[in-house]
């Protein structure tokens, strides 16, 4: 999740260039650069780290009069954050800035006659567009022809001296805007760099394409010429750094549908898994995994075990790692390490993984910071791509760590043949529908917000499920403690008659995870057990339930994986509407921090 600014016009490119990355910093900030294009020059600059760094290093850089120019903010997803890997690109007389991931990047790659300086997918655009425009001698028709041959998600800003006062752009599945003010023309990811420019916004949607020169945006939806459709610009900023929603844990829920989707690219390949972070020779040898971590990724990691143990058949232990670390575990070489982080500087999990690379152990970090100090450590990473997460409440982290995992337990059955070829390709098929089941239905948070007004008081909450929906269940009491300050425990349903039963009354909610397609007769008798003591029973299902007090209907899906993700939604817009209700700031919550790097 990076983040792509662009000016046409004559008024401080550079200056606006770097201010608008200021405004999307929170998207990306391993590196940073930007080029500026006038009369036929070329001008750029790029440094590693935070805007900061940019900014010093193009100081004198000496920018004045018209010209065009692209910069961009990264969030690593393919490459170190390293200056070669930063962007804008450059071929022998283009630059180009992309926010996304091209899936069939190596594919294009082999097809054409360039030397490649980084390790990134974005590279072969600008690499590419050159090629077409050899062959095509147009550059509109260059760049059309080079967005065909793309697979993947893109929002792209391409420059080159072919055509030098234009910026040439395409959007596919990645956000990007138009905006003008009288003859002046920009781009950017969000509203926010915009505002105080821009008097007007298009907002492109996915298949739009198009050139922009000063004064005229020229858009096609496909093959279909079309007129943008401009609207005034809202002017506040951290509304639109919010993209419009109340906060920014708002935001990230309904984001997660998209930073799934970016989870999956390129390693989902032919109704296979493939990972170029690891190769089948490290785990050799492997007969067991431990995975260690902390809260949510805990969480997490307890949903990746089921999901291992399942699909892989390989025995699976799952570890907190505030507690791993005092116990004097017994490692064996024979088994696989995998420690779960959203920052890669949670220290409980850093010094658990020091301990399981000391006692000689393979290690594998699935982390969302790359060059984080897990990641450096470990022996193998695989990055979730979620993007920058600004509320501390963890939301999108969380799912794309499990879906990683679930992917990893689909490669590990690779490895060990467990699954036939039927079973992997309704996993597979599963697997590529949960943006689907991720995607807030409007209606469905609705219903959320009407019923969240009923659970402000009473004394306590139980979150229940069973199997794989056990640790979901803990996920979402955490997250109810997190921005509620209401009490909430999560307990695999069948323990409930071993003593929490006893709780039971009208004034303890239970919320109940109720999946179709796993155990739905057992979770329904431990429900109607705590009904008939009163309990006060929110059920979450595809089925009509008419023991419960509330009822909140998830959509039908014939696996599993696609119940749980649906739910997890419904978890985190309950915990996060109740705490509204509340009064609670739900972005930044009392004595919590987004990265726990102490002990």
């Amino acid at each position: 999740m990076c983040g792509i600014v662009g000016y046409i016009g004559q008024n401080n490119i550079k200056e606006f260039l770097l201010d608008g990355l200021k405004e999307l910093e929170y998207r990306g900030y391993d590196s940073a650069g930007l080029a500026i294009l006038q009369k036929s020059e070329l001008k750029i600059c790029k440094a590693v780290g935070k805007l900061e760094n940019l900014r010093r290093k193009c100081a004198d850089m000496k920018v004045e009069g018209f010209g065009v120019g692209i910069a961009h903010t990264r969030w690593a997803t393919h490459g170190k954050p390293t200056e070669l890997n930063a962007h804008p690109h450059l071929g022998e007389f283009s630059y180009v800035v992309h926010n996304g991931i091209i899936e069939n990047y190596k594919e294009l790659k082999e097809s054409i006659d360039a030397k490649f300086v980084s390790q990134t997918d974005t590279e072969v655009i600008v690499h590419l567009f050159e090629k077409n425009l050899k062959e095509l001698n147009d550059p509109l028709k260059a760049f059309k022809a080079t967005i065909d041959a793309l697979k993947g998600a893109y929002a792209i800003l391409l420059i080159t001296k072919a055509a030098p006062d234009k910026i040439f752009f395409a959007k596919e599945g990645s956000p990007l805007i138009v905006g003008k003010n009288e003859e002046e023309i920009y781009f950017a990811s969000s509203d926010a760099p915009l505002i105080g420019h821009a008097k007007e916004v298009h907002y492109l949607e996915d298949g739009e394409w198009g050139v922009a020169a000063y004064g005229k945006v020229t858009l096609f939806k496909n093959e279909e010429h079309i007129e943008p459709d401009f609207q005034p610009l809202t002017i506040n900023k951290e509304l639109a750094q919010k993209g419009g929603y109340r906060f920014f844990m708002e935001k990230e829920i309904y984001e997660q549908s998209d930073v799934i989707t970016e989870t999956m690219m390129g390693r989902v390949v032919n109704s296979h898994i493939e990972f170029e972070e690891i190769e089948s020779e490290f785990l050799q040898e492997i007969k067991a995994i431990k995975i260690c971590a902390c809260g949510t990724s805990y969480h997490a990691g307890l949903s990746g075990a089921y999901l291992i143990e399942k699909l892989a058949r390989i025995p699976v232990s799952c570890e907190i790692a505030s507690e791993f670390r005092y116990k004097d575990p017994v490692l064996h070489k024979d088994t696989l390490f995998i420690v779960i982080s959203q920052s890669g500087e949670t220290a409980d999990t850093l010094e658990a993984l020091k301990m399981a690379k000391s006692a000689g152990l393979k290690t594998l970090a699935i982390c969302n910071v790359d060059n984080s100090s897990i990641v450096r450590l470990a022996d193998r990473t695989i990055l979730t791509r979620a993007g920058i997460e600004k509320g501390v409440a963890s939301t999108k982290a969380f799912t794309t760590q499990v879906m990683v995992l679930w992917m990893l337990a689909l490669y590990f059955s690779q490895l060990t043949n467990t699954l036939d070829e039927n079973s992997r390709a309704k996993e597979i098929e599963a697997l590529l529908h949960t943006p689907h089941a991720l995607k807030v239905d409007e209606n469905l948070h609705e219903r959320i917000r009407r019923l969240s007004k009923r659970y402000l008081h009473g004394h306590g909450f139980f979150f229940i499920g069973r199997d794989i929906f056990f640790p979901l269940a803990l996920e979402g009491a955490l997250k109810l403690k997190e921005i509620s300050y209401l009490h909430a425990e999560g307990y695999p349903a069948g323990e409930m008659k071993h003593g929490p039963i006893a709780l039971a009354d009208p004034e303890l909610f239970t919320i109940a995870l109720m999946p179709k397609n796993l155990l739905y007769d057992k979770i329904k008798s431990n429900v109607e057990e705590l009904s008939a003591r009163d309990s006060t029973i929110c059920a979450i299902s595809s089925q009509e339930f008419e023991l419960a007090d509330d009822f909140v209907r998830i959509h039908t899906w014939d696996h599993y994986m696609l119940e749980y993700y649906e739910m997890a939604v419904v978890l985190q817009l309950l915990a996060m509407e109740i705490a509204i209700r509340l009064g609670n700031d739900v972005d930044m919550p009392r004595n919590l921090a987004k990265s726990v790097t102490v002990e």
